[in-house]
């Protein structure tokens, strides 16, 4: 006995048929790239997907300003980098051409990844 025929979007029957027509490895890899998406997509209301958590990478004993950004990239995976350049770019200036200790510059890092993803984990408040 078949299964009741579903009448599916065109959209989602054309993934369908690519999805078919791909390998086992390939659809494999489709998958992982979708629930990539999916955890770190936006959804229609601007707030993050519910599996969008920070990712648990901890902060090493000694670590540059620019490692302590690409681990807080990493970490936040799910924020726009574009809305955090100013910041960013501020406190990276501050250390540069300031003198500012890396330890305190990456501590405000912190605090600033930390503040946008709250933002946009609760954008009602």
């Amino acid at each position: 006995m078949l299964p009741p025929k579903v009448h599916l979007p065109p959209a989602q029957q054309r993934l369908l048929k690519l999805f078919r027509a791909l390998s086992p490895a390939a659809q494999d890899s489709l998958l992982s790239y979708a629930e990539f998406l999916v955890e770190r997509g936006v959804a229609d209301t601007g707030s993050p997907a519910p599996q969008a958590v920070p990712a648990d990478i901890e902060r090493p004993e000694s670590e540059s300003v620019i490692a302590a950004i690409r681990r807080l990239s990493a970490t936040f995976h799910m924020l726009d980098r574009d809305e955090l350049l100013h910041e960013t770019s501020a406190l990276m200036t501050a250390h540069v051409m300031q003198g500012k200790p890396a330890v305190e510059v990456i501590d405000e890092l912190e605090v600033v990844f930390r503040r946008h993803y709250e933002r946009v984990k609760s954008p009602s408040e």
